[in-house]
């Protein structure tokens, strides 16, 4: 049986993302802490990315996804926002642990505290499932607004929403890809004209 301290260490593991080797630190509360998830795990074997990178990670966890975005794209920036400041507190020990510098994270509820003034060329999400519509709307006009031309939004999302991201995809920026879509989750992208 776990006593209380035990639960209350750090949970600790390591994880190969993209060919990077990257040690993670999390607790208990947060979304997967244990290990990377099947979706992240998925969606990271699927993202195309350029080493020059100005991306935004909504959602960022613990920041799997965020930093190995950093780690691709050692000449970019990553932004990695979430709104349980636990999440943040532990995706900024992680970009120091990793010694990774193009990536800080900090709290925003999507992209509202997001500075308006920054283009990016790739937005990616872990989306949950019990995000809610109306946030849903607001993220993605948000993201349109933000997004470069020709940037990317990526995200991951159980298969029942496939269908859902897709009207809402073509509805926001006019295009969809079902870029893969496994035994769980759907992993789509549409591209800012």
């Amino acid at each position: 049986m776990n006593s209380i301290e035990q639960l209350k260490q750090d949970i600790c593991f390591q994880a190969n993302l993209k060919g990077h080797e990257l040690k993670f630190n999390s607790t208990w509360g947060i979304f997967s802490p244990r290990e990377i998830d099947s979706g992240t795990e998925l969606f990271l074997k699927y993202l195309s990315l350029k080493e020059d990178e100005v991306a935004l990670d909504i959602g960022c966890g613990y920041g799997p996804i965020g930093l190995c975005i950093a780690a691709c794209a050692p000449k970019g920036e990553v932004h990695m926002v979430d709104k349980d400041f636990v999440a943040v507190d532990y995706a900024n020990k992680n970009a120091q642990q990793n010694r990774i510098k193009n990536a800080q994270a900090y709290l925003s509820n999507g992209l509202s505290h997001v500075p308006k003034d920054i283009q990016f060329t790739t937005v990616v999400s872990n989306i949950p499932a019990k995000v809610g519509k109306e946030m849903l709307n607001i993220m993605l006009y948000d993201i349109n607004r933000q997004l470069a031309p020709g940037g990317q939004l990526v995200v991951v999302t159980i298969n029942g929403l496939r269908q859902y991201m897709k009207r809402n995809f073509m509805e926001v920026f006019g295009n969809y890809e079902k870029v893969k879509q496994g035994k769980d989750y759907t992993i789509s992208r549409c591209v800012k004209k």
